[in-house]
């Protein structure tokens, strides 16, 4: 049975006070669009048929969100409760799949909508996490869910070790933990609000960029031995 969600301030009309409900559509829409930019370009890297790339570009759009729904019962997940979700992604596919030499020597803008889309996610994520019943800890970690689960299984799908997990791609997963846990601590003092909502997401947005902007990546092991061959460091990818 589908929980109720959390009776407190905090419910869907934070982030409706943030936007009207239009814009906020909009602007899910458009992340959407971006994350599944990101999956169709490495479909086509991968030498993936039209196919192929529907399916990266539906995943890493929408995997995220339909891990954190499932996990807080929030069903039928909202990528199946309204038709633009579904076809977003494959709009996209159908841009990259007749503009990908153009999409590629774009890719410094899709970044910037990809780090903005993970700053949103990852708010989105954490608030709906709380609003059905989630500790703030769990809430917090569910948002990182949202933001990055569908890179995830993108990599997965692809037979390629997740970017999340590698030495040699710049930061993804720390901005948007820090946007979460601002949003967890937010709501711990009572603060959380549009303009405290939108500082969360501003922040893993900012942090992100100056990521890819000046490569920072987490450290590895202390005192590493490793006897394994290092590769050589990868143009990021959102």
């Amino acid at each position: 049975m589908r929980p109720a969600p959390r009776a407190t301030r905090y419910n869907s009309a934070v982030l409706q006070s943030l936007f009207t409900p239009s814009v906020l559509h909009a602007l899910d829409l458009a992340g959407i669009f971006v994350f599944a930019i990101s999956g169709a370009l490495l479909a086509v890297r991968k030498n993936f048929d039209v196919f192929g790339m529907a399916v990266l570009a539906e995943v890493t759009a929408l995997g995220g969100g339909l891990l954190r729904d499932l996990i807080i019962g929030a069903v039928p997940p909202a990528a199946f409760t309204d038709l633009g979700y579904l076809l977003m992604p494959l709009v996209a596919t159908v841009l990259v799949f007749f503009l990908h030499p153009v999409v590629e020597r774009t890719q410094a803008a899709v970044n910037v909508f990809d780090a903005a889309g993970l700053g949103l996610f990852c708010v989105a994520g954490t608030t709906k996490a709380y609003e059905y019943g989630l500790g703030l800890p769990q809430s917090a970690v569910l948002g990182l869910a949202t933001a990055v689960g569908g890179g995830v299984l993108r990599d997965v799908l692809a037979d390629e070790a997740p970017s999340l997990l590698r030495w040699d791609r710049d930061l993804y997963a720390v901005p948007a933990i820090v946007g979460s846990t601002m949003v967890a601590l937010f709501l711990h003092f009572h603060l959380l609000g549009p303009l405290t909502s939108a500082l969360a997401a501003l922040a893993a947005f900012v942090l992100r960029l100056l990521a890819l902007r000046y490569r920072w990546r987490a450290p590895r092991a202390w005192n590493r031995r490793s006897t394994a061959s290092e590769e050589e460091p990868e143009k990021a990818t959102a």
